[in-house]
């Protein structure tokens, strides 16, 4: 018999539970007081720009990983050419209003156009 207890882990539901219990609601609590708490915060306190500065340099560190060292299919697109995605990308953002729908478009077209141009894809 299948339950709450040790022996029910193989049930059905067990994934659901545990998506539930790791994955969104420690991520959502964050969200919640961040949200409570963003009225009562400086914008420009120090602490506020460290949070700043930590955020932008994980979100760095994981655009840099994906342009070297990408896994799946992204893999199979040669370095040079997603270079030039990301600095064909952050010109566009930079030069064409700082919009970032249109730098991830101007990256999108460079990843996906070259590649089909020469044949790669």
């Amino acid at each position: 018999m299948t339950g709450f207890g040790y022996n029910g882990v193989d049930a059905a539901w067990w994934p659901y539970v545990f998506i539930l219990l790791a994955g969104w609601l420690p991520t959502d609590m964050w969200r919640w007081l961040g949200v409570l708490s963003a009225g009562r915060l400086d914008e420009r306190s120090p602490a506020v720009a460290l949070a700043r500065t930590i955020a932008t340099s994980l979100v760095a560190a994981v655009i840099g990983r994906l342009v070297l060292m990408p896994g799946g299919s992204l893999e199979a697109i040669p370095l040079p050419i997603r270079i030039a995605a990301l600095a064909t990308g952050f010109a566009a953002y930079y030069w064409l209003g700082r919009k970032t729908l249109i730098g991830i478009l101007f990256a999108e077209v460079v990843l996906l156009g070259v590649p089909w141009a020469l044949g790669i894809i």
